[in-house]
């Protein structure tokens, strides 16, 4: 590849990644759910011409390594001209789960070495005259989450058996044609999720942080030249499989392999286990889930996208200082994942719990393996749930339906050199708790209990991080659904520490009677009904003296 200049190679490593933050930024100001306007749950990427990604905000992980496949679905599905606006969800074609909607649109400019086009009534080869066409410089993505998408239960993330029962899926078409909102698509969306209204804003939203994206990459262009542009994307493409190759390197020869499980699927009570050969060669890597439980009946089920994404976060972690987020992370890395396991379900495999579930377990079992290479840079497990709660129904001030959806904080795992941090989101979600003034004012509920689980990270040298205890009453009849994890088996310690504490949940009803939940299921409430979720804390780290 020609030789490239390395500070200009920075500017434009933090030039595409503002695009991808400023996208974000967009995003997160213009939506209307609180899910996506104070969580912020979402994420932003920017895309070559050939759909290798180029950079991406400081999202979510979990989006992130996940996006490339969708977008590549999109492309491979949907001719995007000028002013298109694609539409994806369906999880097995690069999505997650069916709430994350992805929208991709291309980034043209116009070239004056356009068709020839013969002008009317002349015949002369003078009578021809240059067109103007447009080319496709990059393309733009951003996922958000939608706090309701359809399916049997308020906020789509109950126990369906099979994807149909989760909600509305939408393959990759057109929701934008040539700059024009293809009304007939949205009217057949929105007829089929709940709070149509903010689903409908945050479209919209979506759509206009793409179009921010576009803006500021014509400016790019239009400064330094689409050639210069373009060779510059592809040297931070190659520039990060350097850096991962590097990473690897720094990881001893051999076979490392782990074991871990979740709790269940929430249909049946066994233990769904998660095997992993992690093999280091050199400066290349192969992850090989070969052993896993196969896919279950229970929404847990991971798709490929989802399981690629948690290799490429730990891997990612691996490399120090800041690397570009682009295609060429993945370059050095091979990950086998059989299809027709939890890791890799084949439809119409449910999957609503295989985004927020299963991914951090696959992250759990990775780092362990790799402990065993490299312990003085691997930390203890975090909480390894998500802990999802969603609660909907009518809203008694309005009459309009609500749909609340949030994840709640846990303990994090004890690192080599410190303590894990108390009451945070950890690797792959990047998100933040709904503030309690935002939330009670945009549902008809109250936050009784927000505060740190003291005492309960796992004990060592260093100790895990505490949980969180998140207690919300319920001011209407709701629906309520409840998707966790690490309820049975405790986050692991490493190197003498000891496990932390698993966590729990239960529903105080109005006369004080108390009711334990399993750690996946839904529930009705009455007025004046309260859950209380208490997550679980970090693993510890190495032998306390």
């Amino acid at each position: 590849m020609k030789l490239f200049d390395p500070t200009t190679l920075e500017i434009y490593r933090a030039l595409y990644t503002s695009v991808a933050e400023e996208m974000g930024t967009a995003l997160r100001r213009t939506s209307f759910s609180p899910n996506i306007k104070e969580r912020p749950d979402y994420s932003c990427a920017v895309f070559d011409d050939e759909g290798r990604v180029i950079a991406q905000g400081d999202h979510m992980p979990v989006h992130l390594g996940s996006m490339p496949m969708a977008v590549a679905a999109a492309l491979s599905e949907v001719e995007i001209g000028p002013g298109d606006v694609v539409a994806l969800n369906d999880p097995f074609a690069g999505g997650t789960h069916l709430p994350d909607v992805t929208l991709v649109a291309g980034v043209f400019a116009e070239k004056a070495e356009g068709r020839r086009q013969k002008a009317a009534g002349k015949r002369r080869s003078s009578a021809y005259c240059l067109v103007p066409t447009a080319r496709c410089l990059f393309f733009v993505a951003n996922r958000a989450h939608h706090a309701d998408i359809g399916g049997a239960t308020p906020g789509s993330m109950g126990l369906a058996t099979d994807i149909y029962g989760e909600g509305v899926r939408i393959p990759p078409i057109r929701i934008v044609r040539g700059g024009e909102l293809c009304e007939d698509v949205m009217k057949l969306i929105l007829a089929n999720v709940r709070s149509s209204n903010e689903r409908r804003a945050d479209f919209e939203a979506q759509i206009g942080s793409l179009k921010t994206g576009a803006s500021r990459l014509l400016e790019i262009v239009e400064r330094r030249g689409a050639k210069e542009a373009r060779e510059y994307a592809a040297h931070l493409i190659s520039y990060s499989a350097r850096m991962m190759r590097h990473a690897i390197l720094s990881i001893p020869d051999g076979s490392y392999e782990a074991e871990d499980a979740l709790d269940d699927d929430g249909i049946s009570a066994g233990e769904i286990p998660i095997r992993v050969r992690v093999t280091i060669r050199g400066d290349r890597a192969r992850v090989d889930f070969t052993g896993t439980a196969p896919q279950v009946s229970g929404a847990v089920n991971a798709v490929e996208a989802i399981t690629a994404s948690a290799v490429s976060y730990v891997f990612r972690c691996l490399v120090g200082g800041d690397i570009p987020a682009s295609a060429g992370l993945m370059e050095p890395i091979e990950v086998i994942a059989p299809q027709g396991t939890v890791v890799n379900a084949a439809p119409p495999a449910s999957v609503a719990g295989g985004n927020v579930e299963t991914s951090p377990r696959v992250v759990d079992v990775v780092f362990k393996a790799l402990a065993q290479a490299i312990p003085d840079r691997i930390p203890a497990a975090s909480q390894g749930t998500m802990n999802n709660l969603t609660i909907g129904g009518i809203d008694p001030r309005t009459g309009a339906e609500f749909s609340y959806y949030e994840t709640v904080a846990g303990g994090m795992g004890a690192r080599p050199a410190q303590d894990g941090m108390n009451a945070t989101h950890t690797h792959m979600t990047n998100s933040l708790n709904t503030p309690a003034e935002a939330l009670e004012y945009a549902y008809p509920l109250r936050v009784r209990q927000y505060r740190i689980r003291k005492g309960s990270g796992g004990k060592g040298k260093h100790k895990g991080g505490d949980g969180s205890i998140r207690e919300i009453e319920t001011l209407a009849p709701a629906r309520m659904s409840l998707l966790s994890d690490r309820r049975r088996r405790a986050p692991y310690g490493l190197h003498g520490g000891a496990d932390g504490e698993v966590g729990r949940a239960w529903i105080i009803r109005r006369d004080g009677r108390e009711e334990n939940l399993t750690s996946k299921g839904s529930w009705n409430l009455e007025p004046g009904d309260r859950v209380r979720i208490e997550t679980p804390r970090g693993g510890g780290f190495g032998k306390k003296k």
